[in-house]
C-alpha cells in the first residue's frame, strides 16, 4: 500500500443528450450525450495512517471507528467496495461547490475510486473505473442518474457518449484547434446560486411520459455532434436553444428566476443556453459571441460568473507517496 495519494478529476459540462443516460431510457430507446471535461477540479487525498479511527474531511468531518460507521455514502460504498477495513484518512477538496450540476458527486466518486485503486497498488482502465462509479451510485445507493458523468470524469476530453443496454462507448469529436478555441470562446457560464442534488430532481420526472421530449434532445445532440465534426459553430447556439426548449417542458427542470436569466441573456445578445445539469438550479451555460458578453454581463450582474476552459483529461493521480 502506498502512503499518501492525491488524485485530481475534472468537473463536466453537457451540452445536449441530457436524460438519454439513464437506464429506464436507453434500456429501451438507447442514449447520446455530447459532453466535456472543464479545468476545474475535485482533488481526494488519501492518506494511510497509525491511528485506530477513520478520519474524514469533506463539507464535514467525521471520526469513526470502522467503515459500516461512516455517514458519507460514497465514502462508505467506495470503502466496502474496495474491501478496505483498515483505519485511513481520506480528505477532499474542489474549484466548485457541489449541487452545481457540474457532476461534482460522480466526480467525487471516481476521484476516491481512483485513489484508492493506486492505494491498493491495483492497477485499473477508465471503462472500469466508470463502472465501478456508476454500481456504487446507481445500483448501490440505488440515486436516480443517469452515467455520462462517471464516464466524463473517468476518460475526460470532448465526447459524443453512446448508452446502450449492454454498454457505454466513448466517441471522442475531432474538432480542430482553432474551432475548439472558438466554441470555448463563446460560451459563458453564470450561478444560480440555487444549490439543489440531482437526484431529488430527476426522481420526481416520469421517464416515460417525458421520453418524446428525452428523444428530442437526443436527435439535436447528433445534430449538434455532426456540425462540430464539421468544424461549425454558427449553429451552436441553435442548438442549445432548441434542446433547451425541449427539456424545459419537462416538470421542475426549469423555474421563475432561471426564466428571468435565460431571457435577459437572449435579449443582450446570448444565442442560446441551458442549465446544466438535472436541471433547478446549479449554473447557466450561455453561448454568445464575444462581441455580445459584456452586455450579458451586465444584464447578470447579480450573479457570479465561472469563467473555465476545456480539458482534455479524465481523472488522474498527481501525487504518490
Amino acid at each position: 500500500m502506498s502512503n499518501i495519494i492525491i488524485s485530481s478529476t475534472p468537473y463536466r459540462i453537457s451540452f445536449a443528450g441530457g436524460m438519454s443516460d439513464i437506464p429506464e431510457y436507453y434500456n429501451k430507446y438507447d442514449g447520446y450525450v455530447i459532453s466535456t471535461t472543464i479545468n476545474k477540479y475535485i482533488y481526494i487525498v488519501v492518506h494511510k495512517w497509525d491511528e485506530d479511527k477513520f478520519k474524514l474531511s469533506y463539507s464535514n468531518s467525521e471520526e469513526v471507528d470502522s467503515v459500516d460507521d461512516i455517514k458519507h455514502p460514497i465514502i462508505r460504498e467506495c470503502l466496502k467496495y474496495m474491501c478496505i477495513t483498515e483505519p485511513m484518512e481520506i480528505s477532499s477538496f474542489g474549484s466548485v461547490k457541489g449541487s452545481s450540476g457540474l457532476g461534482s458527486s460522480s466526480a467525487f466518486t471516481v476521484g476516491l475510486l481512483n485513489a484508492l485503486y493506486k492505494y491498493l497498488k491495483k492497477p485499473v482502465n477508465r471503462y472500469t473505473l466508470a463502472e465501478d462509479a456508476c454500481k456504487i451510485e446507481i445500483d448501490t445507493l440505488g440515486e436516480p442518474i443517469g452515467k455520462q458523468d462517471q464516464y466524463i470524469a473517468s476518460y475526460g476530453g470532448f465526447n459524443g457518449i453512446t448508452f446502450t443496454k449492454d454498454k457505454v462507448f466513448m466517441n471522442p469529436i475531432s474538432i480542430n484547434t482553432d474551432t475548439l478555441s472558438l466554441l470555448n470562446n463563446n460560451l459563458m457560464m453564470f450561478s444560480t446560486g440555487i444549490r439543489r442534488k440531482s437526484g431529488n430532481i430527476l426522481s420526481k420526472i416520469d421517464i416515460t411520459k417525458s421520453s418524446d421530449y428525452i428523444g428530442l434532445i437526443k436527435s439535436i445532440a447528433y445534430d449538434m455532434s455532426t456540425d462540430l465534426t464539421n468544424n461549425k459553430t454558427k449553429t451552436f447556439g441553435k442548438h442549445l436553444f432548441n434542446a433547451w426548449e425541449c427539456k424545459s417542458k419537462i416538470s421542475g427542470i426549469s423555474n421563475t428566476e432561471i426564466d428571468d436569466m435565460y431571457n435577459k441573456s437572449l435579449n443582450n445578445g446570448a444565442l442560446g443556453g441551458k442549465i446544466l445539469g438535472a436541471g433547478g438550479g446549479g449554473y447557466l451555460l450561455l453561448y454568445c459571441e464575444e462581441k455580445f458578453q459584456d452586455k450579458v454581463r451586465l444584464a447578470l450582474c447579480d450573479y457570479n460568473e465561472l469563467k473555465f476552459k476545456f480539458e482534455d483529461y479524465g481523472s488522474k493521480i498527481i501525487y504518490e507517496e
